[in-house]
């Protein structure tokens, strides 16, 4: 089965202009997640965004999560929050708070022993690789082990991917982000990335 996507908002995206060039990448392909990514944006701007893209990523019928926030989550009407610091604590007391019905994802997977930590919790998907920047050696590594053995979804991230050089780990989703904004025509190369997936799968 093709992974689904999760879509990785930029880390310093123009407030103004991108929610027409989000809009203009979720005409294309059908996008399972989108999540907020913090980046370096303070937290007026960053809650701002983020009700921004519960707007639009719904409408287009994704899931949206915001990064490391369970009340900036509920203020915008999101549909969960990624946790990527604070380990077992804050994944813990996300769960608390949102689940049943809120989604509660789990990132910063340093080794198998975080894996099989944070999988423990009642999280919804466990997220093997880097929100942005440089790919992570280990991600492919993890990722596949994961989906193999484990029942909770494995969200498999490249930030750097190309329709050619998709590692086929068997992730239930692969996340993309600065490969698709870098592009001159990201809804494009989304829908490039899209068909290579299927293709590998």
């Amino acid at each position: 089965m093709a992974p689904q996507i999760y879509l990785i908002t930029p880390a310093d995206p123009d407030l103004v202009e991108f929610p027409r060039r989000l809009m203009a990448v979720l005409a294309g392909p059908e996008v399972a997640a989108i999540l907020v990514q913090r980046g370096t944006l303070g937290a007026e701007d960053y809650a701002r965004l983020s009700e921004r893209v519960v707007q639009i990523g719904q409408a287009a019928g994704a899931a949206v999560l915001v990064e490391d926030d369970v009340e900036l989550s509920r203020r915008v009407g999101a549909d969960g929050v990624h946790i990527g610091a604070g380990g077992t604590k804050a994944i813990r007391a996300a769960v608390d708070s949102l689940k049943p019905d809120g989604i509660v994802g789990a990132g910063a997977v340093q080794s198998r022993h975080d894996a099989m930590s944070f999988g423990e919790l009642d999280v919804d998907y466990l997220f093997f690789g880097p929100l942005g920047g440089a790919p992570d050696g280990q991600a492919d590594e993890f990722a596949q082990w994961w989906a193999e053995t484990f029942e909770i979804p494995a969200v498999h991230s490249d930030p750097s991917a190309q329709p050619g050089q998709l590692a086929a780990t068997g992730a239930e989703f692969i996340a993309l982000s600065d490969s698709v904004w870098s592009a001159a025509d990201p809804a494009a190369a989304l829908a490039a990335l899209a068909a290579a997936a299927r293709e590998s799968a």
